[in-house]
């Protein structure tokens, strides 16, 4: 019997499935009470349940029967088992009287335990344990069976007709939900971001079973129509609520708006559109495009619910009307066009100028930079070799006198002079190996200058100069200002010199030398003159 007992315990849970039976045993009433029972135990119709009893450690206390009390919700209490150790079990008349029996065989005091089979859900109810003890009297412990029914859920959105200030705006439903023939009763619960309230109600089905019904109420508007709302059922027998999706289904005429007028009509803009949008519930049925003068511009297009105007004039310049209809009546929307004159396009030819203009200046800019830098370096180029200080003086290769600055200063021969003397100034030769320390001082008349010999005709020689130190202070004048000659030096810069030389007759008839003051070393070792003609 214990085998078979803990097979149908077995049974029983797996039936069960998502509940499990409560296994604690409590103590009922004081402190005294030794009675241990289930306080609750669940069970699906048709289904067996086991009612478990014990008396833990008499102690002392003689046990002389045990009975099993059924107390429906409604009626009478009734036994339905009691057990004497000496006279058995016995079952009396009741509405369990079949399907109730002693979990062992032969049943005892201390584990009086019973299982009632095929269980209905008119079945449940308390249950109580009784015993008959002395000297203490009946003890007893009490557990309830709740029969479980799993319910038929279902939810559905109900049309209706947006309410009008003329209608009294009352709430009317816009859901229900319903929870049928489920045991205990299920709760419902309502989510929506909409503003209304809801309302439930139960009532008995057959078999001890209840239905609860629920609706949710508010006061409709066009702006409710598709908005989502859910039922949530949640009961006993299910592991999560169960979720029902609904969108509202608000009736309503008409909305129109008119877009496109862009308040920018002018005369001669073409393919020009206006657009009608109809929100409607049910779906519009007829779109109608009209102006208020009742002709219609020549230049306009209609297609469906757009207006194109091919070409604006002064027919444009009028009050257009979009006319929508559906079932529950007609809505629509008017624009009104203000034809203008063209705008003028301001033309980029004045961007483009000036931005030529900007581009040239800038270029001038750069060539006027690069021109002062190529002019001040070559200033410093000549001023090096116009300085004593920082490049020999070779009167090999420079003979004083001529140029323009020698006529000038009445010191020399050249383009500039009055004849090979200028104006009757003394020339100076030099005669290398000349037995005289100095100058040697010429009439006006052309006097050879003889380069690389000696000690002939008695002449002050170019190395007497040097030595002598004699060079006077207009020589040295004519060096300082050279580098502020930037004729000769400008002239001297568009091409290569042709040399001109003045031949003067020495002693030996010989041709040679240049005039004094004419000729120029370079740092590259060139001689080159300051009076030449260059082509």
């Amino acid at each position: 019997m214990a085998r078979e007992d803990a097979r149908n315990r077995h049974d029983f849970t797996k039936i069960i499935g998502l509940f499990s039976v409560v296994t604690l045993l409590t103590f009922q009433g004081a402190l005294s009470q030794q009675v241990k029972v289930e306080p609750e135990v669940m069970s699906y119709p048709s289904q067996a349940v086991n009612l478990r009893c014990a008396f833990a450690d008499a102690g002392g206390i003689q046990l002389t029967q045990v009975s099993w009390i059924y107390e429906p919700k409604e009626g009478e209490r009734l036994n339905i088992a009691v057990y004497h150790p000496k006279f058995g079990a016995s079952f009396p008349t009741s509405p369990l009287k079949g399907r109730v029996r002693f979990t062992t065989e032969p049943p005892s005091l201390s584990n009086p335990s019973i299982q009632i089979s095929d269980v209905k859900m008119t079945d449940e109810g308390k249950y109580i344990c009784e015993y008959a003890t002395y000297p203490s009297g009946n003890e007893q412990g009490v557990t309830s069976l709740v029969m479980l029914a799993k319910p038929r859920n279902s939810a559905s959105g109900v049309t209706v007709i947006a309410s009008t200030v003329a209608a009294g705006a009352k709430p009317v439903v816009v859901a229900r939900c319903e929870s049928a023939d489920g045991r205990p009763a299920a709760q419902i619960a309502w989510v929506t971001a909409v503003n209304g309230n809801a309302t439930s109600a139960s009532t008995a089905g057959a078999d001890n079973t209840v239905t609860v019904s629920s609706q949710y109420m508010l006061v409709p508007t066009a702006a409710d129509n598709g908005k989502d709302i859910s039922c949530l059922v949640s009961h006993r027998t299910q592991a999560k609520p169960e979720s029902f999706l609904m969108k509202l289904a608000i009736e309503y005429p008409p909305q129109v708006t008119i877009v496109g007028y862009d308040n920018n009509w002018y005369m001669g803009r073409t393919n020009v559109a206006l657009t009608c949008r109809a929100t409607a519930n049910p779906i519009p049925t007829t779109i109608t495009w009209k102006t208020m003068s009742g002709q219609m511009p020549d230049t306009v297009q209609v297609k469906e619910n757009v207006l194109t105007v091919l070409k604006v004039d002064e027919q444009a310049n009028t009050t257009f009307v979009c006319e929508v209809k559906n079932r529950l009546g007609t809505g629509k929307d008017q624009v009104t066009v203000m034809v203008r004159e063209p705008s003028v396009v301001p033309s980029n030819a004045g961007v483009v100028a000036g931005a030529v203009i900007g581009s040239l200046l800038a270029l001038l800019l750069v060539a006027a930079l690069i021109a002062v830098l190529v002019t001040r370096s070559r200033r410093q180029q000549q001023g090096y070799r116009g300085n004593p200080n920082h490049s020999s003086y070779d009167i090999k290769s420079r003979v004083f006198g001529g140029g323009k600055k020698g006529s000038k200063n009445g010191t020399g021969a050249g383009a500039g002079g009055n004849g090979a003397g200028g104006n009757n100034s003394p020339i100076y030769v030099y005669k290398e190996g000349s037995a005289h320390d100095g100058l040697t001082e010429k009439a006006n008349h052309h006097v050879p200058l003889h380069l690389g010999r000696h000690g002939e005709g008695g002449v002050a020689t170019a190395q007497d100069i040097l030595l002598s130190g004699e060079l006077d202070e207009a020589e040295r004048r004519k060096f300082d200002q050279l580098e502020d000659d930037e004729e000769s030096y400008d002239h001297f810069g568009r091409g290569g010199p042709i040399l001109q030389l003045r031949p003067t007759h020495d002693q030996d008839g010989i041709m040679g030398g240049y005039l004094d003051d004419d000729m120029e070393s370079q740092r590259d070792g060139s001689v080159i003159s300051r009076t030449a003609v260059y082509v």
